[in-house]
């Protein structure tokens, strides 16, 4: 069997489930009309065993092999393959005939693609079943958007028992179309959320000196903070403190008594992480002093750092080669990125890796990032990314000892 070819022929059907999931976007864990449909499409192909309401709403879909393919008879080998199927709180801006149906929701971070793959690469191996040398599970999790994840809820209704090596990925508009990244060791990172309330004093905009304006301070407060990584941080560790929402006043000529600000920290370790959180703290008790002004910090620790097992994508590399002879290891590197993605919890559970596929078209103007109103991508990726889930069922991963199940 050719993955690639098996792609290219059910390209329509990928991409019209595709679609279909994209006018229809549904949020958090409440993707209760996207599971329905996949569940129906599942239920068409051969010898699939379906499991639902898992994580709440995810679904859990078995592939067995034959037991005359099994490589050692006294372990059963199982690869899982995951896609996710939550969409965005994003008005969509695209003009597309399948442009989504439901205002304010929007399949802006490719979710719809991740789960037209995953179906489509079920659709093609529950055809060629009789070619597997392993079991094959798929995943389609609820809730990745939003903190703490899907993953964490499947995994503990059981996604992973039984399960030897897991495999993801997510389109990416940084690379062209029919092009794959692959990163070794941490992969995406570690988002952190820090909300701030600044308490001053309120007055009149035309003396301020008889208040404490916060508003000022605030201003100051964000300035200071973009002095950390810079500062404290060493220039060959990756990190990332962005104030993304800063809040306060009502009219022109009051000066407030509070603001509000928000921001995110990302970085691929928990002790810098840790680090540039205890220098915020450090800087408002020193703002408290100095502009006597009350502070309150909160932070929400985001995923865990996505940590690619190398064993693994050594063997995505040899899947890859095999789809493209013609490529070379090196043509599939890519930089990481600071991305949060609970894909991290499976990998920390069981060896796997979560990879980049390319996307964008310059050529054609496609080359919106991620959450982006207009993201879009050029559907050719479809056939890309369901031969490589196919190829990583089909293929055995030798290069590690597989866990008695």
């Amino acid at each position: 069997m050719n993955s690639f070819s098996e792609a290219q022929k059910n390209f329509e059907y990928i991409q019209k489930i595709r679609r279909h999931i994209h006018q229809r976007p549904e949020l958090g864990f409440a993707v209760h009309e996207t599971a329905n449909f996949v569940v129906q499409e599942l239920s068409k192909f051969n010898n699939i065993k379906i499991k639902i309401n898992i994580g709440q709403s995810g679904i859990v879909a078995d592939l067995e092999a034959p037991s005359k393919n099994l490589i050692n008879q006294s372990r059963i080998r199982r690869v899982a393959l995951r896609a996710d199927m939550d969409a965005l709180p994003i008005q969509e801006l695209n003009s597309c005939e399948y442009k989504s149906l439901y205002p304010g929701k929007a399949h802006m971070c490719g979710h719809d693609a991740h789960t037209a793959m995953l179906l489509g690469a079920a659709k093609i191996l529950s055809e060629n079943q009789h070619l597997l040398s392993q079991h094959v599970r798929f995943i389609f999790q609820p809730n990745e958007e939003n903190f703490p994840g899907g993953a964490p809820a499947m995994i503990k209704d059981g996604c992973l028992e039984g399960v030897d090596e897991i495999f993801g990925m997510h389109v990416w508009p940084l690379i062209e179309v029919k092009n794959y990244g692959l990163v070794t060791g941490p992969s995406m990172g570690k988002p952190d959320t820090f909300r701030i309330y600044l308490s001053g004093k309120g007055g009149h905009a035309s003396i301020p000196h008889k208040a404490i304006d916060p508003i000022v301070i605030g201003a100051e407060l964000v300035s200071a903070f973009q002095t950390i990584v810079s500062r404290n941080i060493y220039f060959q560790d990756t990190a990332v403190l962005s104030v993304t929402q800063f809040h306060g006043g009502t009219t022109h000529n009051v000066i407030p008594e509070k603001v509000f600000i928000e921001g995110t920290i990302r970085t691929f370790d928990a002790q810098i992480s840790q680090l540039i959180i205890n220098r915020m703290k450090e800087i408002l008790k020193g703002f408290e002093l100095a502009y006597q002004v009350k502070t309150h910090f909160e932070i929400d620790h985001g995923y865990p750092v996505l940590n690619n097992h190398a064993a693994s994508i050594n063997h995505t590399k040899h899947c890859l080669l095999k789809l493209f002879p013609e490529k070379n290891n090196e043509s599939f590197n890519a930089l990481p990125s600071l991305g949060g993605e609970d894909f991290s919890y499976y990998l920390k559970e069981i060896p796997g890796c979560y990879i980049f596929l390319g996307c964008a078209n310059s050529k054609k103007g496609i080359t919106n990032i991620c959450h982006d109103p207009q993201f879009e991508i050029d559907e050719d990726c479809l056939i890309y990314g369901t031969a490589l889930h196919c190829q990583w069922a089909l293929d055995v991963n030798n290069n590690f000892s597989f866990k008695q199940s």
